[in-house]
């Protein structure tokens, strides 16, 4: 397999800073934290190293993953072989990984009781994020 590990690199930091903005209160972060009925003393409370270490290492776990599906056969291939891929088929890989993750974020916040928009919120963030680890990914052949 040809893995590009600068492109899965990128693509795990991608994820990081569309985070950062995604759970900002420019965007969702307001609405997050009253959904999981957090407040910013709360959140200073926790362990910020372990925290952002472990989700940096979940989500460059996620952008190995990705770039293990999305990685070109080698040349010598013989018979049935993967197509090149690139940004658009990055892209789309990405969103319906998404659509998976989207899928078991909103199962498991309908048994959790969690509010709908929370589950949009945080299935949403994941849909972005893997499109744009998948386009990373795809496009830098």
């Amino acid at each position: 397999m040809n893995v590009n590990w600068l492109a899965i690199i990128s693509a795990a930091l991608s994820a990081f800073v569309l985070g950062w903005l995604w759970y900002s209160p420019k965007l969702f972060g307001n609405a997050w934290m009253a959904d999981n009925g957090l407040t910013i003393e709360k959140l200073r409370g926790g362990n910020p190293g372990k925290i952002f270490g472990l989700a940096f290492v979940f989500t460059f776990i996620a952008a190995v993953n990705l770039g293990m599906f999305l990685a070109d056969t080698p040349a010598e291939c013989t018979g049935v072989c993967a197509q090149k891929t690139d940004l658009a088929w990055g892209a789309t890989a990405g969103f319906l990984a998404g659509i998976w993750v989207f899928c078991f974020v909103f199962i498991h916040g309908l048994f959790e009781h969690k509010p709908f928009r929370l589950l949009f919120i945080n299935g949403g963030y994941s849909v972005v994020a893997l499109t744009l680890m998948g386009a990373i990914i795809g496009m830098w052949r």
